[in-house]
């Protein structure tokens, strides 16, 4: 197999289908990447390949509503519950007991709740950007974490979470919104960090005051790549996707915050993880902010075996500083016991 090369993959599971990007030798321990919000498999296009050359077999889907995975047509069919069970069937026909889970933004969420109501199928946790025992507990729970300090109560009560509300009030113009210019509203998501931008309430927080998300809520006024993060190959693979499928299925995600509170509050091991799990935190993600607010605390208290990882990055960590990301998991996977065994190596002598 050569070293580093990805493939496309299908898998049918239990209530539908996913496409998957893979690396590394079929037998090496199993890294799966779950994405967020509005990512697709190609948002760990810088970790798939790095993994498998160190012999891991390393994962990246699409998730349900995105890309070449299965759609439905209702926001029941996104709720935390339905996609893990589809994610511990995508296990089951892979033939694997266990696997390293790795999510990030609305994936963490997924991630997280394999790991606290099926611990026995996880060798390993790790998110980036959203700590454990954050969102599964629902949006109620998300305004009592709130840095008060940027968000006063009385002018901004939901916070950086403001947007959620709007979803919940306005889930046709969201998504009319972001369907409008899907390339335009890329460029203006998915740019670097800014060192100076946590110091202001965030575009997030003012959400249902302007009426929706931009100014006249026609979509995303078009503005220049971000080449830190993305290539124009990179933009057109997004972009393909987010025209052909819309964002249902993404907005989704965001409407099923009581079921997911029910389906929290039934893991198991009175929500403890025991697992080795690995945090990464990016220090210009003010979405995720973990440094000031209380939002990581109920994670470190519940989190036994917990690294923690700082990085100076954006919310789109994986792709703005990619080498710091892999070295992170490299890191963390080494002296947490998951490595690949190595292979005996069959030398033959030169003959002159």
């Amino acid at each position: 197999m050569e070293i580093g090369r990805v493939t496309e993959h299908h898998a049918d599971v239990d209530g539908g289908h996913f496409f998957y990007l893979a690396s590394g030798p079929e037998d090496g321990p199993l890294v799966i990447f779950v994405h967020g919000w509005p990512e697709l498999s190609i948002s760990w296009r810088h970790q798939l390949p790095h993994l498998g050359s160190l012999g891991f077999r390393a994962i990246a889907l699409d998730m349900p509503g995105y890309g070449r995975s299965v759609r439905f047509d209702s926001h029941e069919g996104y709720a935390t519950e339905n996609i893990v069970r589809m994610l511990i069937s995508f296990l089951d026909g892979l033939g694997a007991e266990k696997a390293v889970w790795v999510g990030h933004d609305m994936g963490s969420p997924i991630t997280w709740s394999v790991a606290s109501h099926h611990p026995e199928r996880c060798l390993a946790v790790a998110s980036l950007g959203l700590p454990y025992m954050a969102h599964e507990r629902g949006i109620d729970h998300l305004l009592t974490v709130i840095n008060r300090d940027i968000y006063p109560e009385d002018e901004h009560p939901a916070g950086q979470w403001d947007y959620m509300y709007f979803y919940r009030d306005n889930f046709p113009d969201a998504q009319r919104a972001f369907e409008a210019n899907p390339g335009a509203l890329v460029k203006a998501m998915m740019t670097k960090g800014d060192p100076e931008g946590g110091k202001t309430p965030l575009v997030t927080a003012g959400v249902r005051a302007r009426g929706g998300w931009f100014e006249g809520d026609e979509g995303a006024p078009d503005g220049p790549l971000d080449p830190d993060l993305l290539t124009v190959e990179d933009l057109h693979g997004y972009v393909s996707s987010m025209s052909r499928n819309g964002f249902f299925g993404p907005n989704s995600y965001y409407m099923n915050f009581e079921a997911n509170a029910e389906y929290y509050a039934r893991s198991v091991n009175g929500h403890y993880l025991d697992m080795p799990v690995l945090f990464v935190l990016s220090e210009y993600d003010y979405w995720c902010e973990s440094i000031v607010s209380p939002l990581a605390d109920d994670m470190r208290r519940y989190v036994r075996d917990l690294t923690s990882v700082s990085i100076t990055s954006g919310h789109w960590v994986q792709q703005e500083r990619p080498t710091e990301v892999n070295s992170a998991l490299v890191n963390w996977l080494a002296t947490s016991g998951v490595w690949p065994e190595r292979k005996s190596v069959q030398w033959q002598r030169a003959v002159d």
